[in-house]
């Protein structure tokens, strides 16, 4: 493993001028690799600020729903006020709660505004009052909680959002964890066409191959040429395409308070360094494809 990292390091920074005149420096190969390391990179620069921004969407829903929870409470208007109290009285004296307060109807207004416009005529429609409730650490014991509730104010309701939170935390856990997979089919599909364009390129150069041993060549100079061709290529292209979705990124809209998913696909603070490596993994990949696929091929060649 320490002969080939040796190896990968001195094919990206040494040069043998003699050695690189073995391979064409030029043809479909060499478009072709440029080309999907190029296409592959800006693909992964887009599955790596996708996986980063459902991480923090689900960070965020995290945090901003699991100390919270509500009670709604449906009661007649003469019954609304004195129910109020009750729930407000219970919660007080309930472990695991910091603090409760009702909500006032333009709090309510607001809430229910993306749904039905802020003309909503709150005072003519049986719309349930809303306590908010802030948890403390340890949290209220649900269930003792709903059964005090129920005995002191029938038409109180409590929420403590966990069937809200699961979902949307599961669904971001998976949508990252697809977008991590997506990374991986990327270097895999970067693989396979890399080494089909090695492999093309050693069996167009198989004359060339077969001079360079008779007079005395061995396959490891032979497939050092032809890795580094590839490597650099492999390199060059992916600079190229990293650079470009970078720059495609940061024209996207940034992350708003009250929007959401969409407006938040851009790279924060130190991410902006991980696309990056990028370039670096694809030539790493190309190393290990086109070194295998030489090694190979020449011992299939007579």
């Amino acid at each position: 493993m320490n002969a080939a990292a040796t190896s990968f390091w001195r094919v990206l920074f040494a040069s043998d001028r003699r050695a690189d005149r073995v391979v064409p420096p030029s043809g479909y190969t060499a478009n072709l690799t440029s080309f999907t390391a190029g296409a592959m990179a800006f693909l992964a620069v887009f599955a790596l600020a996708l996986s980063l921004a459902t991480g923090r969407l689900a960070d965020r829903w995290s945090a901003e729903l699991a100390r919270t929870a509500t009670v709604r409470i449906s009661a007649p208007d003469g019954q609304m006020e004195a129910q109020s109290k009750a729930v407000l009285k219970v919660l007080e004296t309930t472990p695991g709660i910091a603090s409760a307060r009702v909500l006032s109807d333009q709090e309510q207004r607001k809430l229910l505004e993306p749904w039905f416009g802020p003309d909503l005529p709150l005072e003519a429609l049986p719309i349930p009052r809303l306590i908010e409730v802030i948890e403390n650490e340890k949290g209220p014991d649900a269930e003792g909680l709903r059964l005090r509730l129920s005995a002191e104010a029938p038409g109180a309701v409590f929420d403590d959002h966990t069937r809200w939170r699961r979902p949307l935390i599961k669904a971001a856990t998976r949508l990252r964890s697809l977008a991590g997979f997506s990374i991986l089919l990327i270097a895999l599909s970067t693989a396979a066409m890399i080494t089909l364009a090695a492999n093309a390129a050693l069996s167009a150069n198989a004359t060339v191959i077969k001079v360079l041993r008779l007079v005395g060549a061995r396959d490891n100079y032979i497939a050092r040429a032809f890795v580094r061709r590839f490597t650099m290529r492999a390199l060059a292209g992916a600079a190229v395409g990293t650079v470009v979705s970078m720059i495609a990124v940061s024209l996207l809209p940034p992350a708003a308070e009250e929007g959401g998913f969409l407006t938040g696909l851009g790279f924060r603070g130190w991410h902006w360094f991980l696309p990056l490596l990028i370039p670096f993994l694809s030539a790493l990949v190309a190393f290990w494809a086109t070194r295998l696929a030489a090694f190979r091929t020449l011992r299939g060649l007579t």
